[in-house]
């Protein structure tokens, strides 16, 4: 078996098709499929299953694919280190997270610390989805909430409540919820949340969530996503909950203030989410550095916001 049939099999697997991976390796679907009966037979296991609608990897495949991946990766690193300072951050990572993780926390001093590594490449994906990093070819994604047991490596980086927030014109004009009950009265900003509206608030009286709280079936107008529901509740349309961390510069400069302070919402956990902890690139090692230093400072803030005043 050599590196090129690992790299086929990379391509059949990200392209979900021979004939997709014929293309981009200039060859023939019978030589594709030629190449992964040939693997096939060499390990003595069914690594992909053949329907006439689609490929789909076996479980044997998946972890095959994870072995291909890393095996290129370190021959990738290996030969550009032959080439170059070992030592160098340099190349292309690619980097998933939420748009207002991006806007609000990642724009601040993402080019001025690239500035300082010119050899470093970032491709930044920005969408509210869930990406799929095997699949998808991304280096970190930025995770928010409960991880699925996707056995990727997961990097804490911050945790802190979701929280109502809305301007303080919106208050002015439409007055402040005395209880979480309140809220069905009110604009409230929505938007799709795990393939739904997050129509259903739940909230909790006090620091540390008891019980079951109390859930509130709220009603207004449906964003297309959190970062802009964010952008409406700055520009007094109505009450939008958001995880503390996506909302916290907006609440030390007083441009929104917190709905029901003495309430919030379930725990929202931050994650740098990894295909692999073994043969890390150097360049990606760096980048999840920083992020974890500046998500601990982020979380010094969130800290010091949430202290008895």
């Amino acid at each position: 078996m050599h590196l090129d049939d690992l790299r086929l099999f990379i391509q059949v697997a990200r392209g979900g098709s021979f004939s997709a991976a014929a293309r981009q390796l200039a060859l023939t679907p019978a030589a594709v499929s030629a190449t992964i009966k040939r693997i096939e037979a060499s390990l003595q296991r069914r690594l992909i299953e053949r329907s006439t609608r689609a490929l789909r990897l076996t479980p044997e495949g998946e972890r095959f694919l994870d072995t291909c991946e890393a095996l290129t990766a370190r021959w990738t690193e290996g030969t550009a280190a032959l080439r170059s300072d070992p030592g160098a951050v340099d190349g292309e990572v690619q980097l998933a997270a939420p748009a207002d993780t991006t806007y609000q926390l990642l724009s601040p001093w993402l080019a001025p610390w690239l500035a300082g590594h010119p050899g470093l490449r970032l491709s930044l994906h920005v969408s509210d989805r869930l990406h799929d990093v095997r699949r998808e070819s991304v280096d970190i994604a930025v995770r928010y909430g409960a991880l699925p047991d996707s056995g990727l490596v997961a990097r804490p980086l911050c945790s802190g409540p979701r929280i109502a927030v809305a301007s303080p014109a919106y208050l002015r004009r439409r007055g402040m919820p005395r209880t979480p009950a309140d809220l069905a009265g009110h604009d409230c900003l929505l938007w799709m949340l795990g393939g739904r509206a997050n129509r259903d608030w739940r909230l909790w009286r006090g620091r540390h969530p008891r019980g079951e709280g109390e859930l509130v079936r709220v009603g207004g107008t449906l964003c297309g996503d959190g970062s802009l529901a964010r952008q409406w509740a700055l520009q007094g349309r109505g009450i939008a909950s958001k995880a503390l961390c996506d909302v916290l510069a907006d609440l030390e400069a007083g441009r929104l203030v917190q709905v029901l302070p003495g309430h919030r919402g379930d725990e929202v956990p931050v994650h740098a989410l990894l295909p692999s902890r073994e043969y890390l690139p150097v360049r990606v090692r760096v980048v999840l550095e920083q992020l974890v230093e500046r998500f601990a400072d982020l979380q010094r803030r969130m800290d010091a916001w949430r202290a008895p005043r």
